[in-house]
């Protein structure tokens, strides 16, 4: 495969095109043709994914350059991307699991009408393309360009539903605390031009040029400005707010956005930036401890939520928690490896909960809900198999990841090492909590709910079957080699692209003793979950439950600390600024230009003697001034 084949720039331009078709032909299409333009465009880039990966597998890397976005002076920023083991990998992850969620959303989104069903499928299949844009670019450019049109996606589709006022401002709150973090990620981007002349990976990512021209300082201010970038794209605290209410748009849209896309575009660039990272221990340990805090901070959270969506939501902040643990406790191969873990059982969770929203008629609290388990058998079954992967139970790929985590967690500081273990304890009890409410006991919600109950159709339980396989055996590429000798393949894998933990040190039975450990910290968790909610009955939350059920009451603290007083000062510029001062001046430069008008007619009188009475004057100044000039 040659640098210039097609098949490098067709796996995001068919998006593209998807796209263009079905936002254009929207009025004009059918809804099966709108479905499967935006299903089939995603497909053929997952298939050019998979023979792109397979190229890469085997040792070859590309860098294919098509154009010069722009030159300026010491400055060539080239539209080129940069295909090797990290960007190929991504590259599968978002057309496969988002090929799926494409397929599910044309059974899901069915009853919409034919215009805004093809700006669904449009604004999905631009969301893809910016992310494969994203993880494509070989340089900081490209990828702030895909960085921005998720976030501009991730805006349309949140609101998808506009006329809802809810929903509208839910959009508003990503895209605005998206924004935050991105003027932090230019400044970045502009430090690391003023230092390198350059933003392409192979200048910039280069150790010999690391060392040249930055210094300890411009490392940790560059890492720590690209860190504050990906708390608003992958949601970790302060910026993480914005993803629990993006539960506003469609269902299958919080699966895209929390399993293959936007939430993982943060991971995707600090794993990038590795050799970066990896020579600012300062920083690490900033990363590592944000994500220990957001992890804890939003489990805790969901033990608290009755929203299916909402439990998923803080579930999925959770664990974007745990990935940003293993980034900073340097343990870069393990964040990757629970992206692609979490893509497949996440996306199963939140479709599988699509599933039992559509079988309640739209009704997401799970008070309401109950004994699902004998009319949703598969979406039960599919649903259990998602919360025993994110559980970390073997043998399934969560175990692997999260062990992977934990494992770097505990060479880096045994302390958030303990941190982590009880954030694994609470993703168990609080994903079972949600299974046993939800599809065991007795059913609570109304007699029309319970005479309409049923199973989903095929294009939806098909892709919850795939997924629920792939995230039964997806972790097994990352088995441990206390486990298997020559294991860990994806290690191997990624090794060219990321730094890799050295954990040779680290004795087989101790390793054993940690994977026991964690096993055994989630299998208790799920027997107590069993205990206390298997047979529920819906109880008024009361004592330190209502500060959790009230999220730590942050959105309110936030709303006081900032909105508010914003909102004060915008109505005191408004009251003072813009008549007194504003309109002030304005209006003062028409009435002096009246008045200068009104005052200086007085000089055409008509009559004569006054003409030559200013010729006079006007030419003693002019004399004056002459003779003054002179002297």
């Amino acid at each position: 495969m040659q640098n210039n084949s097609p098949v490098f720039y067709l796996i995001p331009l068919l998006p593209l095109i998807g796209f263009l078709i079905n936002g254009l032909g929207r009025r004009i299409l059918s809804k099966t043709a709108i479905a499967l333009v935006g299903s089939g465009v995603v497909l053929g880039s997952f298939l050019l994914s998979l023979l792109v990966f397979f190229q890469v597998k085997s040792g070859s890397t590309f860098n294919p350059h098509y154009f010069t976005i722009f030159s300026v002076d010491y400055l060539t920023v080239p539209f080129a991307f940069k295909i090797d083991p990290l960007s190929s990998l991504f590259l599968l992850i978002i057309t496969g699991v988002g090929f799926l969620i494409h397929v599910y959303s044309a059974a899901y989104m069915h009853h919409e009408d034919q215009p805004h069903y093809g700006r669904y499928f449009s604004y999905l299949n631009l969301f893809v393309f910016f992310m494969l844009l994203l993880v494509l670019g070989s340089n900081f450019v490209v990828l702030f360009i895909g960085w921005e049109g998720v976030g501009l996606c991730s805006y349309l589709l949140i609101g998808y539903w506009f006329k809802n006022q809810d929903y509208t401002r839910a959009a508003n709150k990503a895209f605005i605390m998206n924004r935050i973090g991105d003027v932090a990620f230019l400044v970045a981007l502009f430090w690391m031009i003023t230092k390198f002349h350059s933003v392409t990976f192979s200048d910039v990512l280069s150790i010999p040029n690391i060392n040249a021209k930055l210094k300890p300082v411009d490392i940790t201010i560059i890492t720590l400005l690209l860190f504050i970038g990906a708390t608003g794209k992958s949601a970790q605290i302060p910026l993480y707010t914005w993803l629990p209410d993006a539960m506003a748009g469609p269902t299958p849209v919080s699966a895209l956005i929390h399993a293959a896309t936007m939430v993982t575009a943060g991971i995707y660039m600090v794993a990038r930036c590795s050799f970066l990272y990896n020579m600012a221990p300062v920083t690490q340990q900033i990363v590592a401890s944000v994500g220990i805090v957001t992890a804890l901070t939003a489990a805790t959270i969901a033990l608290k939520q009755f929203d299916i969506k909402k439990v998923l939501a803080y579930s999925t902040v959770s664990q974007l928690g745990f990935m940003f643990l293993a980034l900073g406790s340097g343990a870069y191969v393990a964040a990757v490896f629970h992206v692609m873990t979490h893509a497949f059982f996440k996306a199963l969770l939140f479709l599988g909960s699509g599933s039992v929203i559509h079988a309640m008629g739209g009704e997401q609290d799970i008070r309401n809900m109950g004994g699902l388990k004998q009319k949703l058998k598969i979406t039960w079954f599919t649903f259990l198999t998602g919360c025993i992967a994110i559980a970390g139970i073997p043998p399934l790929s969560g175990f692997f990841s999260k062990d992977a985590i934990l494992l770097g967690a505990y060479l880096n500081d045994p302390l958030l090492y303990g941190l982590a273990l009880i954030g694994a304890m609470l993703t168990a009890f609080y994903m079972f909590r949600l299974l046993f409410i939800t599809f065991h006991g007795e059913f609570r919600g109304t007699e029309h709910q319970k005479h309409h109950l049923h199973e989903s159709p095929p294009a939806m339980t098909i892709p919850l079957i795939i997924l629920a396989v792939l995230s039964a055996v997806g972790g097994w590429i990352g088995i441990p080699s206390a486990l298997m000798h020559g294991g860990d393949r994806i290690t191997g894998f990624l090794e060219p692209s990321v730094v890799t933990l050295k954990t040779h040190h680290l004795s087989h039975s101790k390793e054993y003793l940690l994977m026991a450990l964690s096993s055994g910290v989630a299998l208790i968790s799920v027997f107590v979950a069993g205990l206390f909610y298997r047979n529920y009955k819906p109880a008024e939350v009361r004592g330190f439950g209502k500060v959790l059920e009230n999220k730590w009451y942050v959105d309110e603290f936030y709303d006081k600390l900032i909105v508010r007083p914003l909102d004060r000062l915008a109505l005191w510029l408004k009251q003072f600024t813009e008549p007194k001062l504003i309109d002030g001046f304005i209006n003062g430069i028409g009435k002096s230009v009246q008045w200068s008008s009104r005052t200086i007619r007085y000089l055409q009188s008509g009559q004569t003697g006054s003409y030559i009475l200013l010729m006079v004057i006007s030419m003693v100044v002019l004399l004056a001034i002459q003779f003054f000039v002179k002297k």
